[in-house]
C-alpha cells in the first residue's frame, strides 16, 4: 500500500536499514541512525539502476511522488533519469558546455548500445576529455584544443584510447552541430594527426589439424561438466562469449531447432536467431536433466542464479594447455569464419550468423532472420565437418553456391 505522511513522519529502524515502499519503484530507506532517503528503481537497457530523490522532510512525500512520476516518464520515453540528471547538472555548470552536450548525446543513443559499449564511452569521456574539456562551451572548442587533450592521452602510452576518444567526441561534435549548439566539428581537421594503435586480434585455431586436436581437447575435458558443455557448445554455435555464458533455457526452441537471443544481449542490440544443429541440440538435452530447471544452461558453479563467469571459458582452455596467444573462448568465432569461407558458403550467410553489424540502417531491422534457411544448412555442416575433423576423417571442402 502507499505511505502515508504520519508513516514517512514517524518511520523509524532498528540495526537495519528499512526499506518502506510507496510504489512505482518509489521507497523510504531509513537508517539505524534516523537517515531518512528517498529512492527510486528502475530498468534501461534491461538493467536495474536507482535514483536518489533527496532527504526527507527536505523533500516531502508528494515532493518525492512528483519526482518519481517525472522519471518515469523519461524513461516511458526512452530517456534515462540518471543520465539525463547528469547533463542538466553538466549544464547548470556552463550553458551549452561540451560535457552537457556528450552527456545528452549519450542519453540519446545509449539506449541501443550494448551495457559494454556505453560503459567503455563513459569512461573514455569522463576519465580523458570532461577534465580539461567538459565545461568549456562546445562552439568554442578548436582543434588545437583538441590535438593537446589527445595527446596528453597518448603520453601514457593509450595511443588506441585516444584515436577512439577523438571518434566519440566527433560524434558529440557532429551532434551539436544537428542540434544548433555548434557550427562544425573541429575534430575533422586533425585527420592524420593521431596514429591508429595497433589492433590486436583475438586468438584463434583455424588450420584443420589444430583444430582436430582442439576438439579432441575440448571432448577430453575432466573439469566441471556444466563448463565441460560449455566448451562443447561454443564452436558448434560461435556466438560472443558473453552471448554464450547468458545462454537462457526460455530462449531455447527444442521443437524449432533454434536459440533466440534477445537484442539487449547482442552488441548491437539487434534480436539474433542461432540454429541448432542436431549435435548442439544432442549437447543441450544432456544439460536439461542438470540445469533444465534453472534460469541458466550455464550456471556458475557457487550459484545457479548467475551464468559462469566471464573468465571460465578461457580458464578451462588454459587448463588444457593453450595459451591465450593460441586460443580463447572469442576465437571460436575467428575460427568459423575462416573454415567457413574455406569451405565456399557464401560471405552474406557466414555474416550474419556471426551477427556483425548491418550498416544499412532499414537492413538492420529486418535482418535477425535473414538467410535464416540456407543458415540452418550451413550449421548443421559445420558441425558434422567438425566432427568429422575430431574422428580425423578426410574432411573434402564444401563448394557452395556464391
Amino acid at each position: 500500500m502507499p505511505l502515508t505522511d504520519i508513516q514517512v513522519r514517524n518511520a523509524k529502524s532498528g540495526n537495519k536499514p528499512v526499506k518502506m515502499t510507496d510504489g512505482g519503484g518509489l521507497y523510504l530507506l531509513v537508517s539505524p541512525k534516523g537517515g531518512r532517503w528517498w529512492r527510486f528503481d528502475y530498468r534501461f537497457g534491461g538493467k536495474r539502476k536507482t535514483l536518489s530523490l533527496g532527504t526527507y522532510p527536505d523533500v516531502s512525500l508528494k515532493d518525492a511522488r512528483d519526482k518519481r512520476d517525472e522519471a518515469r516518464k523519461l524513461v516511458a520515453n526512452g530517456a534515462d533519469p540518471g543520465e539525463v540528471r547528469k547533463a542538466r547538472k553538466a549544464t547548470d555548470a556552463g550553458a551549452e558546455c561540451f560535457e552537457a552536450v556528450a552527456r545528452e548525446w549519450m542519453a540519446k543513443f545509449s539506449p541501443k548500445w550494448a551495457d559494454t559499449h556505453t560503459k567503455k564511452i563513459t569512461e573514455r569521456l569522463v576519465k580523458d576529455i570532461f577534465p580539461w574539456l567538459g565545461k568549456r562551451p562546445i562552439a568554442e572548442i578548436t582543434a588545437p584544443e583538441m590535438l593537446t587533450v589527445m595527446r596528453r592521452i597518448e603520453s601514457r602510452g593509450a595511443v588506441e584510447t585516444a584515436y577512439r576518444a577523438k571518434m566519440n567526441c566527433g560524434q558529440v561534435f557532429r551532434y551539436a552541430v544537428a542540434t544548433g549548439r555548434a557550427e562544425r566539428d573541429p575534430t575533422a581537421d586533425l585527420r592524420g594527426a593521431l596514429p591508429r594503435g595497433k589492433v590486436t586480434h583475438r586468438a584463434a585455431l583455424t588450420e584443420p589439424k589444430a583444430v582436430a586436436g582442439l576438439l579432441r581437447a575440448l571432448e577430453g575435458y575432466e573439469g566441471n561438466f556444466v563448463v565441460k558443455m560449455a566448451l562443447q557448445f561454443a564452436p558448434l554455435v560461435f556466438v560472443r562469449p558473453g552471448e554464450l555464458r547468458h545462454a537462457e533455457w526460455s530462449e531455447i526452441d527444442l521443437d524449432k531447432a533454434v536459440w533466440r537471443i534477445p537484442g539487449h544481449k547482442m552488441k548491437m542490440r539487434d534480436p539474433h536467431i542461432v540454429p541448432l544443429s542436431s549435435q548442439a541440440i544432442e549437447i543441450i538435452k544432456e544439460l536439461q536433466p542438470l540445469t533444465g530447471r534453472g534460469r541458466y544452461l550455464f550456471p556458475g558453479v557457487r550459484t545457479v542464479d548467475r551464468p559462469i563467469s566471464e573468465n571460465t571459458v578461457n580458464a578451462a582452455l588454459r587448463r588444457l594447455g593453450y595459451s591465450k596467444e593460441e586460443m580463447t573462448g572469442h576465437g571460436f568465432r575467428s575460427m568459423a569464419s575462416t573454415l567457413l569461407h574455406e569451405m565456399g558458403y557464401h560471405p552474406d550467410w557466414i555474416e550474419r550468423q556471426l551477427a556483425h553489424a548491418e550498416r544499412n540502417g532499414v537492413r538492420a531491422a529486418y535482418n535477425h532472420a535473414q538467410h535464416l534457411t540456407e543458415r540452418r544448412g550451413m550449421m548443421q555442416d559445420w558441425a558434422d565437418h567438425l566432427d568429422k575433423l575430431k574422428t580425423g576423417a578426410k574432411v573434402i571442402p564444401l563448394q557452395q553456391p556464391a
